[in-house]
């Protein structure tokens, strides 16, 4: 299964970075401040939105992967729970 990802930045003063090559095999980077976190929601049961000021992230994930994770890691449950993330 293949997990695709959106960014999409209000403006162009909040990219910090894109990088392409020409070559196939070299990496892609794409860095930006989406600003203070709004809103983190699962959106369609499958995609994973984090909402900021500046700009949208979403990730195409499963809830049930999203669980498994979860499960395994209770450090992230208790930030999201804190409000730190």
């Amino acid at each position: 299964m293949s997990t695709s990802f959106s960014v999409e930045i209000t403006s162009k003063r909040h990219v910090k970075t894109i990088s392409l090559s020409d070559e196939a095999h070299e990496p892609v980077l794409f860095e930006g401040d989406l600003g203070a976190l709004r809103e983190l929601s699962l959106v369609e049961g499958d995609i994973l939105e984090f909402t900021g000021v500046n700009g949208i992230l979403r990730i195409d994930v499963a809830e049930e992967q999203l669980q498994k994770v979860l499960a395994r890691e209770p450090r992230v449950v208790q930030q999201l729970r804190g409000g730190e993330l």
